[in-house]
Formats: C-alpha cells, sequence, structure tokens
C-alpha cells in the first residue's frame, strides 16, 4: 500500500505526517509540485506499455514526453546492489522523472522546502517528480519492481549529485511485500 511519511530536514526520528491516503497523498505532494496519481492496473500481458497506452498518451500530452520505456527489476538481478546503490545519495535531474509502477515497489525521497517526503510507491501509483528537485530513491536490498519510464530527452536523464549526505540520516527502503 502507498504510503507518505514528512519529516522536517533535521528531525529524521520523527514524522509530521503519515497517512496511506492517496487523496491525502497527492494534495501534500501537490503542494511542492511532485504530482501522484493512482491508476487502475490491469494484466499487462507482454505489453506493458499498450495495456497503460490510454493514460501513457494522456501524460506525454501534459507534459511533453517524447521516449517511454518499462524496466523492471527482481530480487534475484546479479547487479542488483549496484543498481540500488546507484542513486542512495541525494540528485536532481534536469527533466522531471515519471514513473507509474505496474508492480512491485520503491521508495522515493523528496526534499524541499526543509522537510523530507518518504513516498512509498507501490503497484498502480504515478509519480512525478519535477526538474530540478533533489530527491533520492532506495529499490531495497530485494527489489521488484516493473516501472513505465517517461522522457523528454532519454539520453539527457543524468543525476547530479548534490554531496548532501541528508539521504543516508532518513529511513532506507524495508519491503513490504512478500
Amino acid at each position: 500500500m502507498s504510503h507518505l511519511a514528512v519529516y522536517a530536514e533535521d528531525a529524521p526520528e520523527r514524522p509530521l505526517l503519515e497517512t496511506a491516503d492517496a487523496a491525502e497523498i497527492a494534495k501534500t505532494l501537490d503542494a511542492i509540485g511532485v504530482r501522484f496519481e493512482r491508476w487502475p492496473t490491469r494484466d499487462a500481458g507482454d505489453d506493458t506499455l499498450a495495456a497503460y497506452a490510454e493514460e501513457i498518451a494522456r501524460l506525454k500530452a501534459i507534459g511533453g514526453y517524447q521516449a517511454v520505456d518499462v524496466v523492471s527489476m527482481a530480487p534475484d538481478h546479479p547487479e542488483r546492489a549496484v543498481f540500488r546503490q546507484k542513486f542512495l545519495s541525494e540528485h536532481r535531474h534536469m527533466e522531471d522523472e515519471v514513473r507509474f509502477f505496474v508492480e512491485g515497489e520503491g521508495l522515493f525521497t523528496l526534499h524541499e522546502d526543509g522537510r523530507v517526503f518518504n513516498m512509498l510507491c507501490t503497484k498502480g501509483d504515478l509519480i512525478a517528480v519535477p526538474a530540478g528537485m533533489r530527491h533520492w530513491f532506495d529499490m531495497g536490498p530485494a527489489p521488484r519492481f516493473t516501472a513505465i519510464r517517461l522522457f523528454i530527452n532519454p539520453d539527457g536523464w543524468v543525476a547530479h549529485f548534490t554531496g548532501d549526505d541528508i539521504a543516508d540520516r532518513f529511513p532506507r527502503h524495508e519491503p513490504v511485500l512478500a
């Protein structure tokens, strides 16, 4: 189940807000410019992009996204630790980071306005982190997810690390799925 915990950036031990209510999550994240939506899930079969074609077309029209792909990670992936480590430090991108979780889960942590937003995304969640927002992503020690990604320019989607160690002070992803 989707879950949002909001902290003061200097108090990782005590959440200011915790909620699993999708409407409250969307309202809280919208206040910092992050899009959060719950999409109906369906059996994607062998063509995940075709299964969600209508939703993808709507997002492309809204955000000007030009490219779409699907990424998957499994607990037995031989490079899971390397991929996990890659985005555990605070960074930014020069374009939006848009993900729809077809299955599984991952923890997006956003750092904005003196607060830290731990957003656990699960099956059916769409999150769109705006360009320039400080954040990090944790797929957990035994990752399991499939996500649709949208890009304006996939070649330009590069992490620019801030050098701040804030991500080390906040909770990491401990999977809730079996």
